[in-house]
Parts: structure tokens; sequence; C-alpha cells
């Protein structure tokens, strides 16, 4: 059987799931009004009449013998393989104290668990019609997810996966913008939870309560805000060793097919501003919000990425499967670009560290998710396993891949 038309599927997903409008935002010109949606501002006039529109999202999961899995290639000596499927718009991942795997969704509201038996895959579904719920983070036996405007948590839940408890609302005072609304939230060290805050829209002047990395305080409810001047951050953790905190950065849409590019950024004092809306990139004045103003005045990035491949999930590989070189490598995941003319992206990418934590080098680790300008998915996140292997979720097959090094 051939694989359904992903854009075909797509549209009866949205209408079997009462997602027309999603599916309108994410795709569709401008309306009548003259408004343009927020994925549109910043055009010029130039880019008014752009066939370039944000990809439908994934919405349904690919039959697990529909997915290319042999097209997928990693360095030599690695293996790939699909781990789970049936799991519609996977994307960021957090393991349980037991092993579970836990998958939240941007889309259709729902949150799975996977649990290894014995090398076959047992899929839960924790919780359906949750707004948003693309962030999860685990701690004390209890699964904590991040819906578009509140933090929730499950307790004990390992223990309940067929039955899961009623969720407790921990924090419900965040802003409640679609654009950039949906989190990737971590634990850090410090037992508190991190996750950002993105800009309403493409290109504004943002509130003070948006465009941030913040910290939320479990105990006393309170927030504080980490770094400032941060687009969208859709993937972060802290490096093993300095416990700092890294994270990805989307960069704006609509200046050239070049520009400006996605970054890779840390944390290493207080009151650091990554420059959004006024400079991108490090050294790129905004062509409009960027006037009288120098690239100066904020903190640069450690690595460009590329322009315009929607860095999200990373994670640094603290295993022992992999050779030893792998070890505190940064593993993102590319969820490939919309806003440019060829694509780019559609990859896992590796960044190399040198012995003073400097990222030196960038290249593709996992590849084959496109063939030309055709897409058969997209990884959103990378989760290192407890026996070493990694896990790369796909929101458009809505499957998680395994890569191991199998020793000889």
């Amino acid at each position: 059987m051939k694989p359904i038309a992903p854009t075909l599927s797509r549209a009866f997903a949205c209408a079997a799931l009462g997602l027309a409008a999603v599916c309108a935002h994410a795709q569709q010109t401008p309306p009548a009004t003259g408004v343009p949606p927020t994925w549109a501002q910043g055009r010029t006039a130039e880019q008014a009449n752009s066939k370039l529109v944000p990809h439908p999202p994934g919405l349904i999961a690919l039959p697990a013998e529909e997915i290319p899995t042999a097209k997928l290639k990693v360095p030599a000596g690695f293996k790939v393989e699909l781990w789970a499927s049936g799991l519609p718009n996977a994307r960021s991942m957090t393991i349980g104290s037991k092993g579970t795997v836990f998958i939240g969704t941007r889309f259709p509201g729902t949150v799975y668990a996977v649990v290894d038996r014995g090398g076959k895959r047992e899929t839960h579904v924790l919780a359906k019609g949750l707004h948003r719920p693309n962030g999860v983070a685990f701690k004390d036996g209890a699964l904590y997810v991040a819906e578009l405007s509140r933090i929730l948590r499950y307790d004990n839940i390992e223990d309940q996966l067929d039955h899961p408890p009623a969720p407790v609302v921990v924090f419900d005072a965040l802003p409640k913008d679609e654009a950039h609304g949906w989190k990737f939230m971590t634990f850090g060290p410090d037992g508190k939870l991190y996750f950002q805050i993105g800009t309403p829209a493409n290109i504004v002047v943002p509130p003070y309560t948006h465009a941030q990395i913040v910290q939320l305080d479990l105990a006393t409810k309170t927030i504080r805000t980490v770094a400032m001047g941060v687009r969208n951050s859709v993937g972060m953790d802290f490096h093993p060793v300095t416990k700092e905190l890294w994270f990805t950065n989307n960069a704006r849409d609509w200046v050239n097919d070049e520009l400006p590019n996605d970054t890779l950024n840390h944390i290493t004092k207080k009151g650091m501003n990554f420059g959004y809306p006024f400079c991108h990139q490090g050294n790129l004045l905004d062509p409009d919000f960027g006037r009288g103003r120098t690239c100066d005045e904020f903190d640069a990035p450690d690595m460009l990425l590329g322009p315009h491949i929607a860095a999200l999930g990373m994670r640094f590989y603290t295993g022992s499967m992999f050779p030893a070189e792998y070890k505190n490598s940064i593993f993102i995941a590319e969820h490939g670009s919309w806003n440019r003319t060829t694509k780019t992206g559609y990859l896992v990418s590796r960044v190399t560290l040198d012995k003073n934590g400097k990222p030196v080098s960038k290249e593709p680790f996992m590849t084959g998710f496109i063939d030309g300008e055709n897409f058969w998915g997209r990884p959103a996140d990378v989760q290192v396993m407890p026996d070493g292997a990694l896990l790369v979720s796909d929101d458009v097959a809505g499957a998680v891949f395994r890569v191991s090094y199998p020793r000889k």
C-alpha cells in the first residue's frame, strides 16, 4: 500500500478532529480583513504575494508499515529503527524514573506514555483534550505537562498509566497567546521548572512578559526571568558538567532565504538579553526594529545553526553507549524550514564542544526525512535513554525512532 499523501491526509485529519481553524492558521494567506496572521507579520511589499506559508501540522500518524525507516541514515556503526508509532503529532519527550517515555503534542491535545515490555512498546493515552500540551517534564514520580497558559501535574503517574489521576493545576497565570505559546519544559539542577514564553508574533516589540526564558519555583509559585530577547526556544538542556542552561532559538521570518540563522545559546550570568526584536544572530540588526540600535547592546549566541531550520529539541549526550567522542555533545532536532525557497533542516544534527565547552563544529547525524523538496517526517525532539540510546520524535510521521550503537 502506498502512503497517503501527507497534505491530503492532514486535510482529512483537520476536518475529522475539528481543527479546521488550526490548519487554516498554518497554511492560508492573510484573511480578507487585511490583518495578516501572526506568521505573516514582517513581510515586505515584495514578499506580500509569496507562496511560502507554514506547513500544515501533523495531525495523524502514519501506519508503521508506511513509515520509510530504511531511508534514515546515521553514521557508520550506528543503527536506527522504528521504536514506537501511532503517536499523532509526537513532540517533546521526557523519561520517568521507571523508564516510561512521556510524549507531549502541540495540536491534538494528547499526552502519551510509552513503556517497553521486553522489546515491544505499549502505548497509553494519559490525557486528551488539553490545550497545546507540548511541554513535558518528570520529577519525584510526577509528570508535569505545560499547556498554553498553565502547568499541570500528574502524581505517581508510572503506577497509574491505565487509569491516570486527575491533574493538579500547579500554575495558571501564563499568557494565552497562540503564536509561539506552546512550551518546552525541563527541570533544572535546582529543582525548578524552566520553559520559554515566546513572542506573540513573527516580529514585534513584545510585551515585557514575552520573548524570554523563565524559571518557575513550584514551592512559592513565583516566576523569575532567566533570559530576555529570546524569540522562541523549543529546546533546552543543562550542561552535565557546568550546569549552565543551553537552548536553541528560532529566528524571525521574512528577511531572506539566508538570514537570519537559528542559534544555539547558553546562559552564563543574570540579566542576559539575546537581542530580539532589535538584533538577530548576534550581528544582524532588524530592518525595522533595529534602527538606531547596535548589536553590541546584546549578548551573542554561541553558534549559528543555519537559516530557518527550526531548531527544536536539544539534549546533551550523557549516555555511555555511543563512542567516547560523543560524550557531552549536543543533539538538535531540526524540524525543517517553511520560510525558505529551498527547504533546509529536516534532520538531527550534532554539535561538538571543545575542552572549554565552546561549540566548534556542527554536522548532520540523522538524515533521510526529506527527499529533494518533499518531506515525510520532521524531527521534533531528542532524548537520551537510560541505556544510552537516543530517541528522536517525529510529529509528522507520528513516531519515535531509536538510534543505538551496537557493540560487536
